[in-house]
């Protein structure tokens, strides 16, 4: 088995970096104060140093897959699938208008999260990424300190500390476009940023990773999977040549990664196999898809196309990841009923001996879901038809092999609350006349990748009384994929579309799908297809909203067309607003295509009372944070996004990130 970070996190974070651990996951962290605050306390002067705020960066990778914060309701991933096409907030019995985004994300608002308590995460993003860019920073800012190093050791540290640098920079132009650039520490406070283009960004973090991709060790020189390795580097390398429109530099890089690295596509079973949480009620055929994404699985050596992952296991490090509660349907809800009114299917803990039935006990199986993130309908089925066939063989949507869950496919229970008649027939959305069982749809029913969400609830399967089983709790393994060699081949076919090579970029998109005993191939594709292709396979891994917005980058510097025929500006992109149809980005028109915002599709069935759900051109990035961002930085003026209240287009932006790295020593 290969070793992890979790081992060396523990010998090394104790001395140095829990102290910036403890200010980035306090209530204070996220109070108003100068952007220079991300000063480091202590100056860095011994190797071991440098290694504890690398191992934290690392650690820091997991935070914007789960957070403890508020773990049991929502998690950040989440909100980079609630602004895409493949999901929309589901909870929608929550007091505050949650999903009306097109009028509540405002540059004043509450970042940390919505008005009613539930969370979504901008000001998170903001500030985590930060937190990385800071710890980053220190390494390079006190690594020539550091006298005992040889220069091969040296630029090890320093191509890492890029790696996590270039990460969090390429996820915040994304997302939050033109930003504030810093590369060092400072030794006093700065309060003057202006803001520097995403392009500059883009440029400077791209030259870092070519030397990143140069100086840091193959992956088998490294030791511990979680630490970044070459190959992480150069999948980054790749993300970076195409968001600078470098799209042959992109595919030759891919084409090392594919063909030169050691990496390669899991066709077989591997790992241990876990038969899931109550093979009664939902078996699981043991099958590959299945096996790749077990937790276990992801960080042993027979793995060989896990480029990057987030170790998250043992007592030290654990963070719970509430998967099945938070991303699963509300299937228990009293709005899901029989036909002769009674509750769907009941929960009852094993000590029930009246009531239990080990075939109904979907608890165990798939989790008790809240719904907070609900999958898109296009999501459940457009997404997964290739060649007009809605591709059910497909083992990422195949529920004869328990990877796929469709609501049809649960029964109805019996017991207290549930109808002996209907019991053991398979839930239905309208009893024969047409009247709805589901009363609502965006909750309460959605059918999911069962295979991206299950973990074990180590703490619910030990109480014999438990009746509510969330994901991963503690004792359980929670590892995630940050790169996979997967989405390798799609990043090859997207450099190919943009070159014109349709065909070469079919090819690799019907590699991933080959492996995945798709039953359906394609001889060509549009760039539709392959963000298609990137959510079949990479749900829950990819950072949704941010690949979107990269992909319209890279449509506009492309000159390509969408799968609509729509051409995109490489200077208007970005820059529009309102919820018409017409116009926008690439990610408005998925958005405008795809989703209920600013509409209700067909079959959709919500309570009374709940509120409509909308998004704005505007939306295409997130305002920047006035309490975090902008009313700190009293003698500098940071520039606001296009659409929002205080964007003025004279306001003074670098064009080059040289300038702006020469701005930061002046106070």
């Amino acid at each position: 088995m290969k070793k992890y970070i979790k081992n060396k996190i523990s010998r090394l974070v104790p001395f140095v970096a829990l102290a910036v651990l403890s200010s980035s996951c306090s209530k204070d962290f996220l109070e108003a104060d100068p952007l220079s605050f991300y000063e480091p306390e202590t100056t860095f002067s011994t190797e071991a140093g440098l290694q504890a705020t690398l191992a934290l960066c690392d650690k820091q990778l997991r935070n914007n897959y789960i957070h403890f914060g508020y773990s049991g309701v929502s998690v950040p991933i989440g909100t980079e699938y609630l602004f895409s096409d493949m999901a929309q907030y589901g909870k929608t019995d929550t007091g505050s208008n949650i999903a009306d985004y097109a009028n509540t994300i405002v540059p004043t608002g509450d970042f940390r999260r919505d008005a009613g308590g539930e969370a979504i995460y901008l000001g998170f993003m903001w500030t985590e990424a930060y937190t990385g860019i800071k710890n980053a920073n220190t390494v390079l800012t006190y690594i020539g300190k550091v006298t005992s190093l040889s220069e091969e050791v040296k630029n090890k540290y320093i191509g890492q500390a890029y790696f996590h640098r270039a990460y969090r920079y390429l996820n915040l132009v994304y997302q939050f476009g033109n930003i504030p650039l810093i590369t060092k520490i400072l030794e006093v406070p700065k309060q003057s940023y202006y803001s520097t283009k995403k392009e500059a960004i883009i440029e400077m973090i791209t030259a870092d990773m070519e030397k990143a991709v140069e100086w840091v060790p193959e992956q088998s020189k490294i030791g511990y999977v979680g630490m970044i390795s070459k190959g992480a580097c150069r999948q980054l390398l790749i993300k970076c040549y195409l968001a600078s429109g470098r799209f042959a530099e992109a595919e030759a890089q891919a084409n090392i990664l594919i063909n030169q690295s050691g990496y390669a596509l899991a066709q077989n079973t591997l790992g241990i196999f876990d038969p899931g949480g109550n093979p009664t009620a939902w078996p699981i055929t043991r099958n590959i898809i299945w096996d790749l994404h077990r937790p276990e699985n992801k960080v042993i050596s027979a793995n060989t196309e896990a480029i990057l992952v987030a170790p998250n296991g043992g007592a030290q490090s654990f963070l719970a990841f509430s998967s099945m509660r938070i991303f699963g349907p509300n299937w228990n809800d009293a709005n899901l009923i029989t036909p002769d009114g009674k509750t769907a299917a009941p929960r009852f803990p094993l000590t029930d001996k009246t009531n239990y039935n080990a075939k109904y006990d979907y608890q165990r199986a798939i989790g008790r879901g809240i719904g907070t993130i609900s999958g898109s309908y296009y999501s459940q089925h457009p997404m997964w038809v290739v060649n007009g066939v809605e591709d059910k063989v497909d083992l990422r949507h195949n529920s004869t092999v328990g990877n796929w869950v469709n609501m049809e496919d649960l029964k109805y229970a019996p017991g207290a609350g549930g109808s002996a008649a209907w019991a053991g027939q398979n839930f239905r959305m309208k009893d024969a006349s047409g009247k709805l069982l589901a009363q609502d749809s965006i909750r309460d029913w959605f059918d999911f990748p069962h295979y991206k969400i299950f973990y074990h609830d180590v703490v619910a399967e030990a109480n014999p009384a438990a009746n509510d089983f969330q994901g991963a709790t503690a004792g359980a393994s929670a590892h995630m994929y940050i790169y996979r060699l997967a989405e390798t081949y799609l990043l090859r076919a997207e450099a190919r579309f943009y070159q014109g090579n349709v065909s070469g970029a079919a090819q690799d998109v019907n590699v991933v799908r080959t492996r995945a005993k798709a039953s359906q191939m394609y001889t060509t594709v549009t760039i539709g297809d392959i963000c298609a292709e990137r959510g079949r396979e990479l749900y829950m891994e990819e950072w949704r909203n941010v690949e979107l917005k990269r992909i319209s980058h890279c449509l506009a510097l492309s000159g390509k067309p969408d799968e609509w025929g729509n051409t995109y500006n490489i200077a208007t992109w970005d820059k529009q607003s309102g919820k018409d149809a017409a116009g926008g980005s690439y990610w408005w028109q998925r958005i405008v295509h795809y989703t209920l915002y600013n509409k209700y599709p067909a079959g959709i069935s919500l309570k009374p009372g709940v509120k409509f759900y909308s998004m704005d051109k505007r939306n295409n990035y997130w305002p920047i944070p006035f309490r975090l961002a902008i009313e700190p930085n009293i003698k500098g003026q940071l520039s606001q996004n296009y659409g929002y209240d205080g964007y003025n287009e004279s306001v003074k932006v670098w064009d080059k990130w040289q300038d702006a790295v020469d701005d930061e020593s002046k106070i």
